[in-house]
């Protein structure tokens, strides 16, 4: 039976690229067969990868069928998986988040998690000598998450490891950082097919704070003036998609990559008192600009309060 390789809905490049590298490494070093899916249309930055490396994107999926096997990654909470993920045969689960609890399993599995600001980092270790033997274009999605989740080294996520990788497998490519960094960012910052809701949704999850839950988006880009120009759209929309998800409210940051900076959307009362708590900012119209805020994993989650 194929292994599934899958990651977290609203997939960005690591939950595109990582699946991609992992069915590699299952079916040309462990004769395993498996196929990389998708929870979800990847992002702009993602699909800008899959185009760059002439890679297939992989065929998404809304669920995964009962005993299917899977190894999971990219993350390891419940909420960002299929429905029916504890009714399939969960082989392993390799991931650079905490760990959530709620995963079930038939039998012992194998866990990685590190922590890494990439899962491709992690992916990168656990494949050691076979990577010699990696195709470029894969190679090409290894470097590709490791850069997109270091905000190519500008996140506090970012470790030696995760960089030392990354400049290991840009001299292999030939590839100048620095250049396909920018070409990866101008991707992401292209939001122009998109609607407010797609935007809201596009690299966002679910959070449960002081009883309250909130869909919390980060839209990451070179150009936020760009999404920042259609703020009073997506304010509009906020209400409708925590409504339709079944969420209290939306928080969505908007990520300036070069300023290393974040502008948070005040849409009503609740978001303007998560603002204050948790970063301790003085709000007095609809957004509030957080300096130093890039990451939601080590910035944002950790301190949000009520």
């Amino acid at each position: 039976m194929t292994t599934l390789i899958l990651g977290h809905k609203s997939p960005d490049t690591d939950s595109t690229g990582s699946p991609i590298i992992w069915a590699w490494y299952l079916n040309n070093v462990k004769n395993v067969p498996a196929k990389p899916v998708l929870l979800g249309e990847p992002n702009t930055e993602a699909a800008f990868m899959l185009s760059h490396w002439e890679l297939d994107k992989p065929e998404i999926v809304s669920d995964v069928a009962a005993d299917t096997p899977v190894v999971i990654v990219d993350t390891n909470n419940p909420a960002e998986l299929p429905a029916g993920i504890n009714d399939a045969d969960i082989q392993g689960i390799i991931d650079h988040h905490k760990l959530v609890g709620g995963l079930e399993t038939k039998g012992p599995i194998d866990i990685t998690i590190k922590p890494v600001a990439c899962t491709a980092t992690i992916m990168y270790d656990l494949i050691g000598d076979a990577y010699a033997d990696m195709p470029k274009a894969v190679k090409g999605a290894m470097l590709t998450c490791i850069l997109s989740d270091t905000l190519a080294f500008r996140s506090p996520t970012t470790t030696d490891h995760d960089t030392a990788v990354a400049k290991k497998i840009a001299g292999d490519l030939g590839v100048d950082i620095d250049a396909y960094a920018s070409d990866m960012f101008a991707a992401k910052s292209d939001v122009s097919a998109f609607s407010e809701a797609e935007l809201i949704r596009m690299d966002s999850k679910e959070y449960e704070v002081g009883g309250k839950k909130f869909r919390v988006s980060v839209l990451e880009t070179t150009s936020p003036q760009t999404v920042l120009s259609r703020k009073e759209a997506l304010i509009a929309a906020m209400p409708t998609v925590a409504n339709e998800d079944g969420v209290d409210d939306v928080l969505l940051f908007v990520v300036d990559i070069l300023r290393e900076e974040a502008t948070l959307l005040i849409p009503g009362e609740l978001t303007k008192t998560v603002a204050e708590k948790s970063f301790g900012a003085s709000v007095t119209g609809d957004e509030v600009v957080l300096p130093g805020v890039v990451s939601r994993k080590k910035q944002i989650v950790p301190v949000l309060t009520l």
